[in-house]
């Protein structure tokens, strides 16, 4: 019997778990949270009467465990609540701010996931050489430097001294995809610098550790070329660690790109995110982490499940 069906579902039944868990962790640390969330969200000023009115409002009366029971069950009812900052139900609210997230990350995935594989075969194939070295001395510095920095930096380049790019990504619903992209290029390469150097290393590193492997060297006896040895032998065995990273950088693209939107004062989700936490506005908050949540659990998932596939022995058992 094919074990893939039996891999599969094991590891889809793993990642509804480690949803459930986050669920349970977001929560409970949002009501650790000091102070009460009503008076946070009111002021200091606000008379006793309207802090509690907005208590039972909230139901923050009411135990804990209670209010967590009666979260999940509008989960499964695809119900994510109302922010209590604009009334609002929370999928409308954050419903354009996610697009916009993946819209800069899909942006950056186009740039950087082509980028690293090319850098990495090419690091690869002319290994010890000045271009392996410069590369590997860019990719080091680049995963050294913070997102922050890295953002201010660009900001610093292209906004204040050459002045070619705007240094805040304003985006309206309306906005045409040219002006979209145009406003995004920022936020993006910031990124594709932070990301692109994970990938490319991996990439070097499991085309490298390929190629002293005893088929390699046959395949260079046949009198097959450096090119063709990688392209052909080596890059198709390395497929599951390559795409392993690969995902595990997506998910970063979709999940860490709260610091990039601060700075660039992007509208997606990491940025209401952040408002939603100095507001208190705790359904959005739930919302939000619960979101990155699921995108880094399904992004893993899909690497496990390229991996598993890639895999030969798993494909073809021995019987």
């Amino acid at each position: 019997m094919n074990p893939v069906p039996k891999l599969i579902a094991k590891r889809l039944a793993l990642g509804f778990f480690s949803l459930w868990f986050v669920s349970l962790g977001v929560f409970f640390a949002i009501e650790a949270l000091p102070g009460d969330a009503a008076e946070a969200i009111l002021g200091q000023s606000a008379m006793p009467e309207t802090v509690e009115a907005l208590r039972r409002e909230m139901g923050l009366e009411r135990p804990a465990i209670e209010r967590y029971a009666d979260w999940m069950g509008s989960l499964a009812r695809g119900d994510l609540g109302r922010s209590i900052a604009t009334g609002r139900d929370v999928s409308d609210l954050i419903a354009w701010r996610l697009s916009n997230t993946l819209f800069l990350a899909v942006t950056a995935a186009l740039i950087s996931v082509p980028l690293a594989i090319g850098l990495g075969l090419g690091t690869a194939l002319w290994r010890n050489s000045l271009f392996d070295r410069a590369s590997n001395i860019a990719t080091l510095t680049s995963i050294s430097l913070p997102e922050f920095f890295v953002g201010y930096v660009l900001i610093f380049i292209f906004s204040v001294k050459l002045a070619l790019l705007p240094s805040l990504s304003s985006i309206a619903p309306d906005m045409g995809f040219a002006e979209r992209l145009f406003r995004t290029i920022l936020p993006a390469f910031t990124l594709v610098l932070v990301v692109v150097a994970h990938m490319m290393r991996m990439t070097r590193a499991a085309v490298i550790n390929l190629l002293a492997q005893p088929y390699i060297e046959m395949a260079r006896l046949k009198g097959a070329g450096n090119a063709r040895v990688i392209l052909w032998h080596a890059l198709p065995n390395a497929i599951a660690p390559i795409v392993t990273v690969i995902a595990l950088n997506l998910a970063y693209l979709v999940t860490g790109v709260v610091v990039v939107e601060v700075v660039f004062v992007y509208p997606g989700l990491g940025q209401s995110l952040v408002d939603s936490v100095s507001t208190r506005d705790l359904p959005v908050v739930q919302a939000a982490c619960l979101i990155f949540a699921a995108a880094y659990i399904l992004l893993n998932l899909t690497a496990d499940l390229v991996a598993i596939l890639s895999n030969p022995r798993l494909l073809h058992p021995r019987s």
